[in-house]
């Protein structure tokens, strides 16, 4: 289905308004459920080694998004960006239709993931039953599709008072640690429990896998590439300014965290940060900035729900995935259908999955398919394409996408095997599904 002024996206959003999307998602709910894990996997402050980690490939794999987002700028990130690197007739095609397939999936799992935080950090403030918990993430998931059922500039305005709050928040946190904090605490590492430098390898590869789960987003304007301004200039400008101001705040908060509540309490805290405040602040102050938190939790609901709707968009819109995947709402001149489509399997998957299982899966499902694969198109494109001009090239070519290639297989084989077998049996299905809609052509076109 071409293009038209009927179905086409608006370059609405500025560097500031990309950049405060691009920071939300990244934030959300993630640090404030994945410490307590990253602390307890690593045995205490030696926990810094997963956030210095999981920054350094969010460095390496951002270089590598950056290059891509400001070559094509168009709705879908990876699933364009997959057709180019692999050409777009056969592998290309096929690459890009499993990364869509993988997307109808993985997506709502993220969207479930932050309203799962939602439900978890309310019951500090509301005791909930099991029940009434996945009752609450169901309805966060109907009330961001509500938020996002409008015109992009509209969104970018609520996105920008969204990072305030998620900004403002997190730096209230840090500051207030100061009059509280302990050294010894925060610095003591301590990794003689572990029986082998095996079993602490694997303990930081789980780690890192919760933390760059928390880093996630740094790519989210790439998806919204079709609706940028001057997106050669403010797609990797705005990821690498989100990448450095969301590590900063990262490795600060989790100091902070460890030198104020002993690491043995604070592994085992189902709200870390609500625990936090209340050392330091007491219980009604606690709960005020629980009341934040939430805010930050529905933020980043709101901002990955608007990224991911534009790739089965993008993917219908190229005769790759089912037509009705096109459709743009005729007065708001956003993609309603993948909007609805994604809300509606978040909304379920909120309601049967469990926050730590959920966040594994996340991360594990997407390594092959999207990053790695990306990481090795973008090598192989420079070198099978050196007359293209690149409106961004990383430093150091090729260098960051070696190393965001290494970090990521050492965190995917680091995992358990289930959720190994997992991500293989989306490829598996994926590439069935691909073989039977090719032989139809008429389900596609």
């Amino acid at each position: 289905m071409p293009a038209t002024p009927d179905n086409k996206l608006e370059r609405g959003l500025s560097l500031t308004q990309a950049t405060a999307i691009n920071m939300i998602d990244m934030v959300g709910i993630g640090p404030f459920v994945t410490i307590p894990f990253i602390i307890g996997l690593m045995h205490g402050p030696a926990s810094i080694l997963a956030w210095l980690l999981g920054a350094l490939l969010a460095y390496m794999d951002g270089f590598v998004w950056a290059e891509m987002g400001a070559k094509w700028p168009e709705a879908g990130g990876s699933y364009i960006f997959l057709q180019k690197l692999f050409g777009e007739q056969k592998w290309g095609r096929y690459m890009a239709f499993l990364f869509t397939w993988q997307t109808m999936i993985q997506a709502p799992l993220v969207v479930a993931s932050g309203a799962i935080g939602f439900s978890q950090y309310l019951s500090y403030l509301v005791p909930l039953t099991t029940l009434q918990g996945k009752a609450i993430s169901g309805l966060v998931v109907i009330a961001v599709v509500i938020l996002l059922y409008r015109n992009i500039k509209s969104i970018g305005k609520i996105s920008v008072v969204l990072w305030i709050i998620t900004g403002g928040t997190i730096l209230w946190l840090i500051f207030s640690g100061f009059g509280h904090f302990k050294a010894a605490n925060a610095f003591n590492w301590d990794i003689s429990g572990f029986d082998s430098s095996s079993l602490l390898f694997i303990a930081l590869g789980q780690a890192t896998l919760k933390a760059i789960y928390s880093y996630m987003g740094y790519y989210n304007v790439c998806h919204l590439g079709a609706e940028i301004k001057n997106p050669a200039k403010n797609i990797p400008r705005s990821i690498i300014i989100s990448i450095t101001s969301i590590a900063i705040l990262y490795l600060a908060m989790q100091t902070m965290v460890l030198g104020v509540i002993p690491w043995q309490e604070a592994s085992s805290s189902k709200f870390i940060a609500s625990t936090y405040f209340e050392h330091i602040y007491g219980h009604a102050t606690a709960r005020v900035a629980t009341a934040l938190i939430l805010c930050i939790a529905l933020a980043s609901v709101f901002s990955v729900l608007l990224g991911y709707s534009r790739i089965p968009y993008a993917a219908a819109l190229n005769g790759d995935f089912f037509p009705v995947f096109a459709r743009v709402h005729s007065n708001g001149k956003f993609p309603h259908v993948s909007l609805l489509t994604l809300g509606a399997f978040a909304f379920i998957f909120s309601l049967l999955f469990k926050m730590r299982d959920v966040i594994t899966a996340i991360v594990i499902v997407r390594i092959l398919i999207q990053f790695i694969s990306q990481a090795v198109g973008i090598i192989a494109w420079h070198y099978r394409r050196k007359d293209q001009l690149m409106p961004y090239k990383m430093p150091l070519f090729p260098i960051p996408a070696i190393l965001s290639i290494i970090i990521w297989l050492f965190i995917f084989f680091s995992n358990k095997w289930q959720y190994m077998v997992g991500a293989l049996g989306i490829i598996v299905s994926g590439s069935l599904l691909f073989l039977i809609l090719r032989n139809r052509t008429n389900t596609l076109k």
